[in-house]
């Protein structure tokens, strides 16, 4: 029998069955509408400083590190929108209490880059009052401590790819509680066990598939990242 529950991420926000562009106000609103347990988003710097909302480090082949804000809006989103700045993003989703915030912070081209985005994004989370409604992602295991530092009491969780992967007690060890892996990782290994008796929690990415969804589900996994979230719930149910 099943003791938990698996609960459904969007991955860039609920975007692929109606079109809508990735991470954009529009997938997020979607996200909420569905009632996912998260929205999933992705967050750079531009030029002049503001966070923007997008998953590449170029915005329709402007580079956003290279960009103001002004320049980047000068192009939109196949809807019509305009590059989301984190604050539109955070303010749309705060308008909700059922949906998360699940904020990526990207890995810049090099470590000080890095940390001036995680210190840029923990500011705008504090001064929005958004706080609650905000787990923090990263491949930068760096930007994740610096979010600790800063609020000891923050969601944080540990993206890795296929051999970039660090074990439970690691993790555990520097209170980063969730593993957030590739779905392919958790093939081998004692990853679910050992996470759930270590007081953690499991999340896959990116898992399209039925069949990988029932496996991870079998496993009793907490949560599942997915660019096919209506096909989640309809096995969930």
């Amino acid at each position: 029998m099943k003791n938990k529950i698996t609960r459904v991420i969007a991955h860039r926000g609920a975007f692929k069955k109606n079109n809508f562009p990735e991470n954009s106000i529009a997938s997020l609103k979607e996200a909420i509408r569905l009632k996912c347990y998260g929205s999933e988003f992705d967050v750079h710097l531009t030029k002049d400083h503001i966070i923007v909302v997008n998953h590449d480090d170029d915005f329709l082949g402007m580079p956003i590190a290279l960009s103001t804000y002004a320049e980047l809006r000068q192009k939109t989103l196949h809807n019509g929108e305009h590059l989301p700045t984190l604050e539109d993003y955070l303010k749309e989703g705060m308008k909700q209490n059922e949906t998360k915030l699940i904020l990526e912070i990207k890995v810049a081209p090099n470590l000080p880059a890095t940390l001036q985005l995680t210190d840029a994004v923990f500011e705008m989370v504090q001064r929005s009052g958004a706080g609650p409604w905000i787990e923090y992602i990263s491949f930068s295991y760096e930007a994740l401590l610096r979010i600790l530092h800063h609020d000891p009491a923050a969601k944080t969780a540990f993206l890795a790819e296929i051999d970039d992967e660090l074990p439970v007690e690691t993790l555990k060890r520097d209170h980063i509680l969730q593993l957030d892996y590739d779905y392919k990782i958790y093939q081998e290994g004692d990853w679910f066990n050992s996470a759930h008796q270590s007081g953690m929690t499991v999340n896959a990415w990116t898992v399209n598939e039925k069949a990988d969804m029932l496996a991870l589900m079998a496993n009793d996994i907490d949560f599942i990242t997915t660019n096919e979230p209506e096909l989640l719930f309809s096995l969930l149910s």
